[in-house]
């Protein structure tokens, strides 16, 4: 979007913008349809288990019922790779992709405020948006959880719906190009995502190359820093790497003399 002139009002500025970022108003079956492939967009990025695994010939046949759409198309190519997979290596892809690699997890708010205590504040946030619905969150997923978010929007519709996404966009390209990077076939799923959203800005874009290069803000908390797994950076595309165990847990013997006192009390 190329510059206002700065003899325009900043308000008018500011409303201008915002009516361009804002969904255009749909009609009611573009609205359904619409809410259908975010559905569609939510199951696919969930764990893909032995459920989603025998739902997916099914999936793929709705998604090709669907009106011709880039959407449509790109949910199209995932569902291909995903009837032609064995399920367990299914899931080795998605806990690689998804659980070992920040620089693609599904967690939204990591993006925006990164390991800082502003997470938790902007986790409570969304949660409160949910509740004031009367949507509730099933299954104990954080409500950053694209899938859950992908839900609400398909759920509450284009406007206070689709908002958390909205807010969330830098997140979702950054996602978006790890995903491409590794060659991921979950790419396809986003890439359909983003074909729904408007489109980025110039500050979109360049928040989204400050990301690549520096990572989300980090805190005292005690993670490694954005973009590394462990002592280096995270596993090659194709490589499963199994999460570090914890190190055991040593209880010191009890002390026989201590046990009688307390006996004796």
């Amino acid at each position: 979007m190329s510059p206002l002139p700065a003899s325009v009002p900043a308000l008018v500025r500011t409303r201008i913008r915002a009516a361009v970022r804002r969904p255009a108003r749909l009609s009611p079956e573009e609205t359904q349809e619409r809410a259908l492939l975010l559905r569609l967009c939510s199951l696919l990025l969930q764990y893909p288990d032995d459920e989603l695994a025998a739902s997916a010939p099914g999936l793929a046949a709705t998604i090709e019922a669907l009106a011709p759409s880039p959407a449509a198309g790109h949910l199209a190519d995932f569902t291909t790779w995903l009837t032609g997979q064995e399920t367990d290596a299914v899931e080795r892809h998605y806990v690689e992709t998804f659980d070992l690699r920040r620089r693609s997890s599904l967690y939204l708010t990591y993006y925006l405020h990164g390991d800082t205590r502003r997470r938790g504040m902007a986790l409570l946030t969304l949660n409160q948006r949910y509740r004031a619905t009367g949507w509730d969150i099933e299954g104990g997923e954080l409500p950053d959880h694209l899938p859950v978010v992908l839900e609400f929007a398909a759920l509450m519709g284009p406007g206070g719906g689709e908002a958390p996404l909205r807010q969330h966009r830098r997140g979702l390209e950054l996602i978006h190009r790890a995903l491409t990077d590794a060659e991921s076939p979950y790419r396809h799923v986003m890439t359909a995502l983003l074909t729904l959203l408007p489109p980025p800005t110039d500050a979109d874009r360049a928040a989204v190359a400050q990301l690549v290069a520096e990572g989300p803000p980090d805190e005292e908390v005690g993670l490694d820093p954005y973009g590394t797994y462990g002592e280096g950076e995270f596993a090659p595309p194709g490589t499963f790497v199994p999460p570090m165990a914890a190190p055991p847990t040593r209880v010191p013997p009890a002390d026989p003399t201590t046990t009688r006192m307390e006996g004796t009390r």
